[in-house]
């Protein structure tokens, strides 16, 4: 056979698969989908992966079953969706520390978000708020910075860790304002949690929807928030409290394998907005303090490549490695 002959061959081939390939998109979902959430139950990726899951099977009438495969700060599934068929049937739904600070936080990582993945969407911003205890007789943020500044160290707080937004929102918070915490790292926010509320930590910076119930217990005391907030209205925003120039959040995303047809990411990202405005939703969402984005795959890449310059550029200046 020459080579025209295999070209003719290939032309042929790849003609044939086209309708059967915009058959399929069309067809999507035509058998369950699988949601990985690269981190444990009960947290706030998994909190809206569910709510999302639960979204598209109403709205699709097919099976979207959330799988957990945490492990190595949510690089196991991470990877495990970077290598899954490009089908649509596969989907990634991961926190900012996943795709826009882990890519600068580690020298070596299993996947690369730019290679690796397609953008669908930022699903969801997750409101940060400041919390003290109220042993600690902070009453506003100033309180909090000033007492930063006369006791350098003396005031704890913790994280799950150094890759999260919760650690690098503080450390901005210190390099902004010049003053100095202690920062305990612990397996989980859980049991961070516990000291905060034993009063073995002083504050915290942490989402709203975990803090929320022992706020309105008078448990913890709410200084600050990073995105205004129903569920908080007479809380002040950090530009409010006199901190404009603070950026740290978290965000959970929408991702799929690199190779997945625009057409079908397209499709994709068009079906979670629709789900995402259907009032249901909208409560479900304001009920764990969610704030939807609802952005296009092209929105989502440039924000997030944004994001990544960002995180990495304070992460690199500040010399942040990996507990």
């Amino acid at each position: 056979m020459n080579w025209k002959s295999v070209l003719a061959l290939g032309m042929g081939l790849v003609a044939a698969a086209l309708p059967m390939m915009a058959a399929a998109q069309a067809d999507w979902p035509a058998k369950p989908v699988t949601v990985v959430v690269p981190s444990s139950p009960g947290g706030g990726t998994d909190t809206y992966g569910r709510l999302l899951a639960q979204a598209l099977t109403e709205q699709l009438k097919q099976t979207f079953i959330v799988e957990n495969k945490p492990g190595a700060s949510g690089a196991i599934g991470a990877t495990a969706v970077a290598g899954a068929a490009p089908d649509g049937y596969t989907v990634l739904v991961a926190s900012n520390s996943s795709l826009g600070i882990n890519p600068a936080l580690y020298k070596t990582l299993t996947y690369d978000v730019a290679r690796d993945f397609a953008p669908v969407t930022r699903g969801v911003i997750a409101p940060m708020v400041i919390v003290a205890h109220p042993g600690a007789k902070l009453k506003t943020l100033r309180d909090l910075v000033e007492a930063g500044k006369r006791d350098p160290q003396g005031l704890f707080y913790g994280t799950a860790g150094v890759g999260s937004p919760l650690y690098i929102g503080v450390r901005m918070l210190e390099e902004a304002t010049g003053a100095r915490f202690s920062h305990v790292p612990y397996k989980g926010v859980g049991p961070a949690y516990q000291d905060l509320l034993a009063g073995r930590l002083q504050f915290m910076l942490t989402d709203l929807a975990s803090v929320r119930p022992y706020i309105d217990a008078g448990k913890l005391l709410a200084l600050a928030i990073t995105d205004k907030s129903a569920l908080l209205p007479a809380v002040p925003t950090l530009a409010e409290a006199g901190y404009p120039g603070l950026k740290a959040f978290t965000a959970f995303s929408v991702m799929l394998p690199a190779k997945v047809p625009p057409a079908l990411v397209r499709r994709i990202a068009a079906e979670i907005a629709k789900a995402m405005k259907n009032p249901v939703n909208v409560q479900r969402l304001e009920q764990v303090a969610l704030l939807p984005v609802l952005d296009t795959p092209e929105q989502f890449a440039a924000s997030l490549k944004a994001e990544q310059a960002d995180w990495g550029a304070f992460i690199r200046q500040h010399n942040i490695t990996p507990d």
